[in-house]
């Protein structure tokens, strides 16, 4: 799939999730770690850029593939699903590891001004020019498409940290500049977990042979590869405990700022609220020195965008079209109602409303109130929980 065929609208990510449904149960467990190569991605969702930024739900995207697979063909696929949900509760407890990131992204940056030797092999890694022919054609795809197979993300930061000897930071940097469903905390706790740094003493070694297997044999990077290379080590914070807004429900006449973390409003749980006023604003990745790819914003943009023209169709009410985080304030200066948002998670939208002289409140959905609770520590603990909440969640939740 090229970038031009993700477009930023819920109704696109239906007609895919339409698509993808047919292949959603066993067969999707049976060759979901094929890489095919860009031309064929019939045996996976690609739903991942609507389902960051919410303009379909975790819980719909579920609910429809189990209710037409069954509980045990859609494992796999639902797996997945809650993957996501797992590292963006995991971060949520421990910020600090986004924060210091960001902080080792800055100095590396400034590394790379000063250091000719790191700066040409950054740069032969992210323009595809290392000589490691699986890895320059990811590299090239990321670049193109705005994707990258789950399969292939994974050899290519094995191959980027322990081959290449390259900082994980910058990579998964390059992943925030390119990808369509960057999210702060999938992309962060994977590298980190293929580093070693998220289970300490375990980490992701990509093997020539596995790499031939899953890719069709496209690619055979045999004698390239440092296939014994030791775990990264570091310590892992306590979590902190689940944010107390998750517990104290919002009523009365509100006004409603949308973000593009969360373009839903339709689902969106707003009991006991009458919306008054709508705004909405992209910020994609205003902390990235580089920017973001045009594809990124482009479909951080077009979401918003569709989650406002939602919301004025739900409320009754024109929106209002933000273009920077210092509107939020003037925005909300001209109505005399508290401001509410969808729940924002640790990462650059969180970040641009904290510092806001009054930060909005947020508004949790279902989905994570529940789930995230249960990502402390192993990806099963969180797992476990996930078919009691589908029996009694409302839809879209």
């Amino acid at each position: 799939m090229t970038s031009s065929l993700w477009i930023g609208t819920r109704s696109a990510g239906l007609a895919r999730l339409a698509e993808f449904l047919p292949n959603a149960g066993s067969s999707y467990a049976a060759t979901r770690n094929e890489d095919r190569g860009p031309d064929d991605r019939s045996n996976v969702s690609c739903l991942s850029p609507w389902i960051r930024r919410r303009l379909l739900t975790e819980a719909e995207v579920v609910r429809a593939v189990r209710g037409a697979h069954g509980t045990t063909a859609s494992e796999k696929f639902v797996d997945e699903v809650c993957w996501r949900t797992y590292w963006k509760g995991w971060l949520e407890g421990r910020p600090q590891l986004h924060a210091q990131y960001l902080v080792e992204v800055a100095r590396l940056k400034s590394q790379l001004a000063e250091d000719g030797t790191l700066r040409a092999r950054f740069e032969a890694a992210r323009s595809g020019g290392t000589g490691i022919d699986c890895l320059d054609a990811w590299s090239r795809e990321l670049r193109d498409t705005g994707w990258l197979h789950n399969h292939a993300r994974m050899w290519f930061a094995s191959i980027w940290i322990f081959t290449l000897r390259l900082p994980w930071q910058l990579g998964a940097e390059f992943f925030r500049e390119h990808l369509l469903d960057f999210d702060p905390a999938s992309n962060t706790l994977s590298w980190r977990w293929v580093a070693g740094l998220h289970t300490p003493g375990k980490h992701y070694l990509a093997r020539a042979e596995n790499i031939a297997r899953y890719t069709n044999a496209r690619f055979d990077p045999r004698g390239q590869l440092d296939e014994s290379a030791a775990p990264l080590t570091e310590e892992i914070p306590p979590p902190r405990p689940v944010p107390p807004v998750f517990d104290k429900p919002i009523t009365g006449d509100v006004a409603l700022l949308l973000h593009d973390d969360d373009c839903d409003p339709g689902s969106l749980d707003l009991a006991g609220c009458t919306v008054r006023a709508v705004a909405g604003l992209a910020m994609p990745a205003p902390r990235a020195t580089r920017g973001v790819a045009p594809a990124v914003a482009a479909f951080a943009h077009g979401a918003v965008e569709d989650a406002l023209c939602c919301a004025e169709r739900r409320f009754g009410v024109a929106a209002v079209r933000l273009d920077d985080s210092a509107d939020i304030a003037v925005w909300a200066s001209g109505h005399d109602l508290p401001v509410i948002t969808p729940y924002a998670p640790v990462g650059p939208v969180a970040d641009a409303l904290a510092v806001l002289p009054t930060p909005p409140r947020a508004v949790p959905r279902a989905w994570d109130r529940h789930v995230w609770p249960h990502a402390t520590k192993g990806f099963f603990q969180l797992r476990q929980h996930i078919p009691a909440y589908l029996a009694s969640a409302p839809m879209g939740s």
